[in-house]
């Protein structure tokens, strides 16, 4: 079996994964179980270098086929906000509750049509010889009034969606990784890789 160093320690997106490449020939591993331990500075302007920065960064560490994602929400009222700093916004310490609290209250008083919103994950693929793919998939929705569910994690309980009815948070593990940007991505890379 193929071994894919995924640039991540983030449990919950390496369940994911797992998950989505499970039918593939690559056993997918997390950087610490590869035993890499790098900071990694993340400074692209967008989602697609910011994967391509990670990918290359571990590639050339660890000289095998390395998968780095980036992904994060967008809100259209507020500029794009979070954007690529989703991880990072309002602090790296700052937890997600905290986060979506703020989210919300910023968005006060804006009706739905206007508070419409994207997951965005760009997914980056580094080969041992240089060569670099990346992806890019979205899933739309917009900002909800309050945390609901339990299924997801970060942005995912403010995340609506108008033709579910329910947060992303709400929705069945197997039914998000069908319809997420991740799920996507993940399926567009492995079309890429095999």
């Amino acid at each position: 079996m193929k071994r894919i160093i995924f640039a991540t320690n983030n449990k919950d997106k390496l369940r994911e994964i797992r998950e989505i490449l499970a039918d593939t020939d690559y056993e997918v591993v997390s950087m610490k179980e590869a035993g890499l331990d790098m900071d990694i500075v993340e400074d692209g302007e967008t989602f697609e270098e910011n994967a391509v920065i990670k990918a290359r960064a571990v590639c050339e560490a660890a000289h095998e086929i390395v998968l780095a994602d980036d992904s994060g929400l967008e809100i259209d009222y507020l500029n794009k906000e979070p954007g690529v700093y989703s991880a990072r916004y309002l602090g790296e310490k700052t937890d997600y509750h905290t986060k979506n609290h703020i989210l919300i209250e910023r968005l006060a008083g804006v009706p739905d049509e206007k508070r419409t919103a994207r997951f965005v994950c760009a997914i980056c693929a580094a080969f041992p010889d240089g060569t670099v793919k990346v992806v890019r998939e979205t899933m739309e929705g917009r900002i909800g009034y309050e945390e609901r569910g339990e299924n997801g994690f970060g942005y995912d309980p403010i995340f609506f969606l108008p033709e579910y009815g329910k947060t992303s948070a709400e929705i069945p593990r197997e039914e998000k990784n069908r319809i997420s940007h991740r799920g996507k991505a993940l399926r567009a890379m492995k079309k890429e890789l095999l």
